[in-house]
């Protein structure tokens, strides 16, 4: 080591990134000293140096005391019901252990140092400015005198241990001490007037700080522990724990308090006499989850304190106790499980409130494997003891649940599907016993490229059935159908520019009808379907601005329905008429009805494109036919009759980040019969998202009210720090709000406090009207933080 140093000796001194460079009037005897000390330390048995990290100046925000995911259900379907979400991955990091680097025990040490001198028996004493490498990490101290005799290292301060090769990860730590005194090895000892620092976030000052257990423990006697920035203007952190003794275990990553007080403002708030918390490089650890208190109007004040448990690297288990005000006692459940190939989601609850007698209770549960050939089986449980416990307990908005079994492949030119379950339904109106309950249906569909004929083809095959539990004629109707599907479509440029295209399409139906007298119990169906469609895209540019203009004419015959249809019509019951649809060859959504006769599809899109960065198009047209479609009575106006309504819609996209939609359906004397508008702005510290929607209910046989709604949701960042966000919903036909939710969030480098406010207008038989009220706080510090989303941090910042 000697040899391969002599070279590196006799030539001129660069100092690396971070240390200053020797004076220029310093002899070059000491410019040798600092280099070759190197070889004199690992001669004479240099010892290893701590595990410790510097944390940068940006900081890190905390999180909960064992952090987790938020529980919760993903928005509702179109069928009413929601599905739970399920973990993506539920597996962490493993618990990084004490340095033990035994691989590079007998690498040599690296030392810099104005002056460096042995004497005595094995004695080396380096001082000024000394800077010393070992094993990745680097020593920054004022005067080193290492015993080789008694093994033992004698450090005086300022003393700053780093590993600048984890510098700005989340497992970066920062020893800092005015002296030390350490063995031979630097991991254990003790120092004095001391701070560490956990992964750029939790501070712990301390009069003494004693190392053991080859580094592994680490004891702060008298010591204050904060995530607050400490300003030497401004000392008083917003929140700090004052302790008698902290001890931080590296291997299990776990910090125990003795005698702690918790201050806020500094002013004492609460007394422990032990607890533990995990340091902030912890994703997953058992131990308690931030506490939220709760108030609601049925429910009262209450408080609801998470314990988290893990089960292993890929299993964990969240038990909830809620206690609210003598009014109901509840204890939540969430266990989660990654596989392999999948993943398992359960959660749940039991309560017993003065709300309704007996036990009240939920269970929800969510599972996806994949299986072999690219195939995923899904599996869903969604029960619940009554509706209101859904809303009482602010689990789900959904007004239908689901359970079952799903199984489906996804390929580029072919796709399976199946499913089968039940549904559990809570709407006004809707009887469980009438309504289809258990509901199965498979589908396989492949795509290919016929050789002769050219275009696109594809063949489907189908097979639904439902059953009611209800026996009685009529409305405990149960169907069976199976169906095939075989469709063809071409597109050609045509001269002068014009894009042509012919589609056609054949069904067969068998259905199977039982418990209603009215049908058939066996019916069978062919339906063919032929179109032609011409495009003439014309395109105009000037000055940087370009115009798109598109006359489309479709033209699409099927064979007319009778209006004695033999087969019931369950699944096109809600026919929707946009710009969407408006060039389909069959607008109703499922398979029992066929939109039949001659109809022409006409229509004209307009769009500019700006150079300034916005754009706007407009799309008109309606359906003309040649005798009316019995198939769209049931819906109103806007399709039934030879002519359908006129369908207008314009869209808006500005640089500014302002997007509207807006699409109106009127008649032949511009009589509005629906409109919708859509509106979005997202801008650096707002984000608005707003709709209204108005439905005259004399074009819909079955409404008995106009439909004049407005929702709204925005977040607005206030301040630094400050974050608030809005949701809302009000109907302008019975001029009364249907739901409004507030909330306000602070968040800083130390602390982030969540307050909400909901209100629940609507009130039924089964459905109470409900004011909800939560806060919680969560402090920096104490486990991974997650992400914080659009949310700005609020810093302090302190004069220099």
């Amino acid at each position: 080591m000697t040899a391969a140093l002599l070279p590196f000796c006799s030539t001129s001194y660069r100092p690396g990134p971070g240390i200053a460079a020797p004076a220029a009037s310093r002899p070059d005897r000491t410019r040798r000293a600092l280099v070759c000390g190197a070889a004199l330390l690992a001669l004479a048995g240099a010892p290893a140096l701590a595990q410790t990290f510097v944390p940068d100046a940006s900081g890190r925000q905390g999180a909960a005391l064992a952090p987790t995911e938020s529980t919760g259900l993903s928005g509702m379907l179109a069928d009413g019901t929601s599905l739970l979400r399920l973990p993506v991955v539920v597996a962490p990091s493993r618990p990084a252990q004490a340095a033990t680097d035994d691989a590079g025990a007998d690498s040599p040490a690296t030392l810099l140092a104005d002056r460096i001198e042995l004497s005595g028996d094995r004695v080396l004493t380096a001082s000024g400015g000394v800077v010393a490498w070992y094993r990745g990490t680097r020593l920054i101290a004022e005067r080193v005198v290492y015993d080789g005799a008694a093994g033992t290292m004698r450090i005086e301060g300022p003393i700053h241990l780093s590993e600048p090769g984890k510098a700005g990860s989340d497992d970066e730590t920062v020893l800092i001490a005015d002296a030390a005194q350490l063995d031979e090895g630097m991991r254990d000892g003790l120092l004095t007037g001391a701070r560490l620092v956990l992964a750029r976030e939790l501070q712990l000052a301390a009069t003494e700080v004693r190392r053991s257990g080859e580094g592994r423990m680490t004891t702060l006697s008298h010591v204050v522990a904060s995530s607050c920035q400490v300003c030497a203007e401004d000392p008083m952190p917003l929140w700090e724990i004052r302790a008698r003794r902290i001890t931080h275990d590296a291997e299990t990553r776990r910090l125990h308090f003795e005698r702690a007080q918790f201050r806020a403002f500094g002013l004492p708030v609460a007394m422990l006499p032990w607890f533990s918390a995990p340091d902030p490089t912890v994703d997953r650890m058992t131990g308690f989850l931030t506490p939220e208190m709760r108030t609601t109007s049925g429910l009262g004040v209450g408080v609801k304190l998470p314990y988290f448990i893990t089960l292993g690297d890929s299993a964990d288990l969240t038990l909830t106790p809620y206690l609210s005000a003598s009014r109901t006692t509840t204890l939540e459940l969430r266990y989660r499980q990654a596989f392999t190939d999948g993943a398992l989601q359960l959660e749940g609850a039991i309560s017993h409130d003065d709300l309704e007698d007996g036990s009240r209770g939920y269970l929800f549960g969510a599972a996806r494997f994949r299986l072999p050939h690219d195939y995923w089986l899904g599996l869903q449980l969604q029960s619940v003891s009554d509706r209101p416990y859904l809303l009482d307990y602010d689990v789900t908005d959904a007004d239908r649940l689901w359970s079952g079994v799903t199984l489906d492949r996804v390929a580029s030119d072919r796709l399976v599907t199946a499913r089968i379950g039940r549904y559990e339904t809570f709407r006004d109106g809707e009887d469980s016993a009438t309504s289809p309950g258990l509901v199965a249906d498979a589908l396989w569909e492949r795509r290919f490229r016929p050789g002769l004929l050219g275009g696109e083809a594809g063949l489907q095959f189908s097979v639904h059935g439902h059953r009611r539990s209800s026996d009685a004629d009529g409305d405990g109707r149960d169907m069976m159908r199976g169906s095939a599907r075989l469709d063809w479509q071409r597109v050609e440029i045509l001269p002068g520019g014009v894009v042509g295209s012919v589609q056609t399409r054949i069904d067969a139906d068998l259905y199977r009808i039982r418990d209603d007298a009215s049908f058939d119990s066996s019916q069978a169906r062919l339906t063919p379907i032929a179109a032609v469609e011409f495009r003439w895209p014309l395109i105009s540019q000037g000055g940087g601005v370009t115009h798109v203009l598109e006359p489309v004419a479709q033209f699409v015959w099927s064979p007319r329905a009778s209006e004695d249809d033999p087969i019931p019509n369950e699944d096109s019951t809600l026919v929707e008429f946009d710009e969407g649809n408006l060039f389909s060859i069959d607008r109703l959504p499922g398979r029992d009805v066929v939109e039949g006769g001659f109809r022409a599809n006409l229509g004209l899109g307009w769009t500019r494109i700006d150079p300034a960065g916005w754009s706007l198009g407009l799309t008109a047209g309606r359906v003309l036919r040649s005798r009316p479609d019995p198939a769209f009575d049931q819906d109103g106006d806007m399709l039934s009759g030879r002519r359908s309504d006129w369908l207008l819609a314009a869209t808006y996209s500005g640089p500014n980040g302002l997007a509207m939609a807006n699409r109106a359906l009127f008649d032949d004397d511009l009589t509005l019969h629906r409109n919708e508008l859509r509106v979005g702005w997202l801008r650096p510290g707002l984000q608005l998202s707003a709709g209204y929607l108005w439905i005259d209910a004399d074009t819909e046989p079955d409404r008995l009210d106009d439909v004049s709604e407005l929702t709204a949701t925005t977040g607005v960042q206030l301040a630094p720090g400050w974050r608030m966000t809005a949701e809302g919903r009000y109907d302008f036909a019975i001029d009364r709000a249907q739901k409004a939710e507030l909330g306000l969030e602070y968040r800083n480098e130390c602390v982030t406090v969540d307050l909400s406010v909901s209100r629940r207008f609507t009130s039924s038989d089964t459905v109470r009207a409900d004011t909800d009220v939560g806060l919680s706080v969560r402090l920096g510090g104490f486990g991974r933080q997650r992400d914080g989303g659009a949310a700005t941090v609020a810093r302090r910042s302190c004069l220099r």
